[in-house]
């Protein structure tokens, strides 16, 4: 006697065990819904449906026209199912740093769900590709609801991020995407901040202008599509850039007390090549930058330009008064909330990337160049 237990269950069951077992291994064919229904006496129907929870589940993956197969281990490893029906009302947002700009991120967010019965978790990775990853899989096994996630990197944790997203599981990125991968995202404008960037220090006449990275340009979406806006002002102005005016990884080996010192070092270097002005990729990047021209005795704006990206509180403040490029924080958040939310209630399951609009803020470390007679 089979009791009251539906048939599809016993399938996906059953199958659950053989994959335990080793009977089918990482990336083994399953067999077919037709295979299944003539082995145990069940409609079509009742076969497919086994294999779709499994697949919900993270532990078979589909390929159209060609079947179920057994997920690589490493994938699912640390996943645990957990029904939709007990997921609580929370959100967790995953940021990489504690950072009072990043504030607006979480006030945004918290001013949409509060008031449809959403409670808002934030967790913190502090830039750890592993310790993102093991939030990650904390939160989904934890019955959360959803997770809005500022990626530490767009180059880590596809695999994981991909994986949760598969399993029908709510997730939003923010700052970020990743390539090819087509879960929803809200993100600044970045190839546009970073061409108005370039274009204000053009029209400024500055035509030899650095680009400065702390990190790999390849290794976050936001500094490529920044990098993307400075290459096409300079085009579009029919400047040539020099390999020596692109500078990535000021920050690579160091400790942080040897920050300013290494970047003294670099920015009398790009002095001696008659390089005028300087687009940074951040913010926090651009003041170093500017401590670095004070050390060395260059002035900043007369001798040298500096550009940022984010408009932090602080940099209103700095010594000399930083021009950037403002992100809207507050915008962001929001939206990302209202994407997870349309997920999680089901209203709007469409990939969806949405483009912040920024805007530049004229302060003081920028000069206008006299014209050569």
């Amino acid at each position: 006697m089979q009791g009251s237990k539906p048939l599809y269950l016993r399938i996906m069951e059953d199958l659950q065990q053989q994959i335990k077992d080793g009977v089918y291994r990482d990336n083994d064919k399953l067999p077919t819904e037709i295979d299944l229904a003539n082995q145990y006496g069940v409609s079509r129907i009742t076969s497919k449906r086994a294999l779709i929870e499994l697949e919900k589940q993270g532990l078979v993956y589909r390929k159209r026209g060609s079947g179920s197969y057994v997920r690589n281990h490493e994938e699912t490893s640390g996943m645990e199912k957990v029904s939709s029906s007990f997921r609580t009302p929370i959100i967790s947002m995953i940021l990489p740093w504690s950072s009072t700009g990043r504030l607006d991120y979480i006030q945004g967010a918290n001013d949409y769900l509060d008031p449809r019965g959403y409670f808002l978790s934030i967790h913190i990775s502090n830039w750890n590709v592993e310790k993102e990853k093991e939030l990650l899989l904390k939160m989904y096994n934890s019955g959360h609801s959803g997770i809005i996630l500022y990626p530490s990197s767009t180059s880590h944790n596809i695999a994981t991020v991909n994986t949760l997203f598969m399993n029908d599981f709510p997730i939003v990125l923010i700052d970020q995407h990743y390539e090819g991968v087509e879960i929803s995202n809200v993100v600044s404008d970045n190839k546009t901040g970073g061409y108005m960037a370039a274009d204000h220090l053009i029209r400024k006449g500055h035509t030899r202008i650095a680009f400065v990275t702390a990190i790999e340009v390849d290794l976050r979406s936001t500094i490529r599509e920044r990098f993307i806006g400075y290459c096409s002002a300079h085009k579009d102005h029919r400047l040539t850039i020099q390999s020596d005016y692109i500078v990535p990884e000021v920050y690579k080996g160091i400790a942080d007390e040897d920050r300013i010192a290494k970047l003294t070092a670099l920015v009398e270097e790009l002095a001696d090549q008659n390089i005028t002005a300087i687009q940074a990729e951040h913010d926090d990047l651009a003041i170093d930058l500017l401590k670095a021209c004070q050390h060395a005795g260059i002035s900043v704006p007369e001798q040298m330009s500096i550009i940022g990206f984010d408009n932090e509180e602080n940099v209103g403040y700095a010594q000399v008064p930083l021009t950037t490029v403002a992100q809207n924080y507050y915008e962001i958040g929001q939206k990302a909330a209202t994407i997870i939310v349309d997920i999680i209630e089901k209203k709007n399951m469409d990939y969806r990337q949405n483009l912040i609009p920024v805007n530049l803020v004229e302060r003081d470390s920028v000069k206008e160049m006299a014209e050569e007679v």
